[in-house]
């Protein structure tokens, strides 16, 4: 029988998730026994090279590479899982959601204070670069989203408990310990 195929992606956010996917320690050991990582900074593979049982998704999405990127995990996963609360919500990039995209670019680029050397005072503009949103979007208001694992990160246990019962087909519970933050 053939194992689950897990991927998983960072977009905007700060790949603090994938660190809590570590986190699950030795037990790493164990999800490797249980499954195949395709498409994942875990195991560097770039592109989709099979349809993937699980997506574990974090950071939202606040410019258009966010979304190629958000829609092919959705065309190419079974399953999408938002993992944190930039996936969730838009997190700590969302902090820009009220600043129109010119102010936040020159108070980068031109006008901050930690700009230095931009003497001719130029903003990135190359046709290579992803264009910005107008704001940052959470990933369920850019593809259908499954299920939703909270935390900034999510606890590394909270990851394990998810994916071990989306693996074998269990409920996947959210005890009130995993979403009470005090």
């Amino acid at each position: 029988m053939s194992k689950p195929v897990i991927a998983t992606t960072s977009l905007a956010g700060c790949f603090g998730c994938h660190m809590s996917i570590l986190d699950i320690d030795d037990r790493i050991l164990e999800l490797i026994e249980l499954v195949e990582f395709n498409k994942s900074p875990i195991d560097d593979i770039k592109k989709f090279t099979k349809k993937c049982d699980i997506g574990l998704i974090e950071g939202g999405c606040c410019n258009s590479e966010n979304v190629h990127v958000l829609k092919d995990f959705r065309e190419h996963c079974k399953i999408l899982v938002s993992v944190g609360e930039c996936a969730i919500m838009g997190g700590l990039p969302a902090m820009r959601n009220g600043i129109p995209i010119k102010e936040c670019l020159d108070e980068a680029y031109l006008n901050g204070p930690t700009v230095v050397g931009n003497t001719e005072k130029i903003v990135p503009n190359d046709p290579e670069l992803p264009i910005l949103l107008n704001k940052v979007y959470p990933c369920h208001e850019v593809v259908k989203i499954d299920y939703y694992l909270p935390g900034c990160p999510p606890r590394a246990d909270l990851i394990w408990d998810a994916l071990t019962a989306l693996i074998t087909g269990n409920e996947m519970k959210l005890p009130y310990e995993v979403v009470k933050f005090d």
